[in-house]
């Protein structure tokens, strides 16, 4: 029976593009429940990573507004 996964943490190391296969890799680490780990890769495609790019935009700048609420 497989470990579940809980969560995928990304890596502290460079992304990469590959422009012949139109795919971003996103070196990351899968924590098991067990406490086990792996380390892979994120593959994504273009329409992936501008969605990503936006939606983590909007992370930092709720991060951003939260901290000057604080204030």
């Amino acid at each position: 029976m497989p470990v579940p996964v809980t969560h995928v943490t990304p890596m502290q190391r460079d992304a990469a593009y590959d422009h012949r296969a139109q795919q971003a890799a996103l070196p990351v680490t899968v924590h098991y429940e067990d406490g086990g780990a792996c380390e892979t890769m994120l593959v994504l495609t273009p329409a992936q990573v501008e969605l990503y790019y936006i939606q983590l935009g909007q992370l930092i700048e709720a991060r951003a507004s939260a901290r000057e609420h604080r204030r």
